[in-house]
């Protein structure tokens, strides 16, 4: 397949959460010195979160991003509210015990209920609606699914699930291709980038001082830390760093642990009553391949179609193309359909996929890492990063205590490396 890099500008990507956004931001660009109690770095859910919960606290904070609020893959990703940390909890026993795993747990869950929080709040109209699926390719997925089921009823989860056989979803979801899947009615769907742009101004009206166009090139490390951008400058008590797939070489130690991997979403024109010829519910659907595929129907009756993830970072030659085989694979029955909207971005991705959070001094702050699971964690880390600022560390220590090693071939050669790696893992989808 021939690959190229994404073409980007410094405003939102063409997709259709950017047609539909309806209220553009108009935050200024940083000209001037400016000083606050905390200078957030990174305009995406991490920095807005983190700001929102910070001005909440009585902080004040000023907020800088390189393009516009939401900009990255807090903008372009499929709006699945999924809850947990993008691992599973089990990975804290060895060094929290079980209390480490039901901390875990806990924050899993806690990591979708800010989001609610958020959006009833600040009365955000962000598309929000519940439902969530994950479906079955081989047999072993279901024998994943009773697992995970179990589990989670033996920890006393509080919103519904259920597992549903083949005739049942077929019923739901109209295709051939599952055997199975694993409904959650606490988990569901929503358009992201109203999500963050709503937050921002929310985190805007209470104080918080917000400058798109002004992208972070040196942050100088000290009592009283630094964050010079390219016509202005942020004195700060505390330094948070979120830029994630697309900090760049700002922070060199964190760019080097967190591997962007390129990602691609369509959306269709509106199908009106020909929307129940694909599903019969408001449901967010996902696949357990490593290289998986993900689909939901839009507020507004279009189906959007995501995945192929690759770890090059780069992007096949025809997304669209790439994207229709994909979503005809699943829904041949919409092979007439035109195709209205085709975007993708990048994702950070951590080697043992445990989200990167914690300190570069006593008073720089980060969080990225999110694996392509983003959307409600993003909101969790904001808020124990905000913790920590308020000298609450106790939460953030936790995520702080794994060490997380560089990405083997240094800069230019860690994503083919890696890319060449995880074609063992997607042989295992056919297995």
């Amino acid at each position: 397949m021939l690959l190229r890099p994404l073409k980007e500008t410094r405003e939102h990507t063409a997709s259709y959460y950017a047609a539909t956004l309806g209220t553009h931001t108009v935050y200024p660009s940083l000209q001037d010195t400016v000083d606050a109690d905390v200078c957030v770095v990174g305009g995406g859910f991490s920095g807005v979160s983190t700001a929102l919960h910070l001005v909440e606290k009585g902080y004040s904070v000023v907020l800088v991003e390189a393009n516009r609020i939401g900009w990255g893959a807090t903008g372009r990703n499929g709006g699945q509210l999924i809850g947990g940390l993008s691992t599973e909890p089990e990975t804290f026993e060895a060094k929290f015990g079980r209390e480490g795993v039901a901390a875990a747990w806990r924050m899993g869950v806690e990591a979708v209920e800010i989001v609610k929080q958020r959006i009833e709040k600040y009365h955000i109209d962000c598309d929000l609606q519940f439902g969530y699926c994950d479906v079955a390719l081989k047999p072993r997925h279901m024998t994943s699914f009773a697992e995970t089921l179990k589990s989670q009823q033996d920890k006393g989860y509080p919103y519904k699930m259920r597992l549903v056989p083949r005739d049942e979803l077929r019923t739901m979801i109209h295709s051939d291709r599952y055997l199975g899947g694993l409904y959650n009615e606490g988990f569901g769907q929503l358009h992201p980038l109203k999500l963050c742009v709503g937050e921002a101004a929310a985190a805007a009206r209470l104080g918080a001082r917000i400058f798109e166009h002004s992208r972070a090139t040196r942050i100088v490390r000290g009592q009283l830390p630094e964050v010079h951008t390219e016509q202005g400058l942020v004195r700060a008590n505390s330094v948070v760093v979120c830029g994630d797939a697309y900090l760049g070489d700002l922070v060199p130690e964190l760019s080097s642990r967190n591997l962007p991997a390129s990602s691609f979403i369509i959306a269709t024109e509106p199908l009106g009553d020909r929307a129940k010829t694909v599903m019969n519910s408001s449901l967010a659907v996902c696949d357990l391949r490593w290289a998986l595929d993900y689909f939901r129907i839009s507020i507004d009756g279009r189906m959007l179609f995501g995945g192929a993830c690759n770890y090059t970072g780069l992007a096949p030659g025809d997304i669209t193309e790439t994207m229709r085989k994909k979503m005809l694979w699943v829904f041949p029955q919409l092979a007439d359909v035109k195709i209205d909207y085709t975007w993708g971005g990048q994702i950070g991705i951590s080697m043992n996929r445990i989200p990167q959070v914690g300190r570069l001094s006593d008073n720089i702050f980060y969080a990225q890492g999110y694996s392509g699971h983003g959307v409600a964690p993003t909101h969790l880390m904001g808020k124990i990063v905000a913790e920590a600022v308020d000298r609450k560390p106790e939460r953030l220590d936790m995520f702080a205590a794994y060490s997380h090693m560089p990405f083997p071939g240094g800069k230019w050669l860690r994503q083919p490396l890696y890319a060449l790696g995880m074609l063992y893992y997607r042989t295992l989808d056919f297995l």
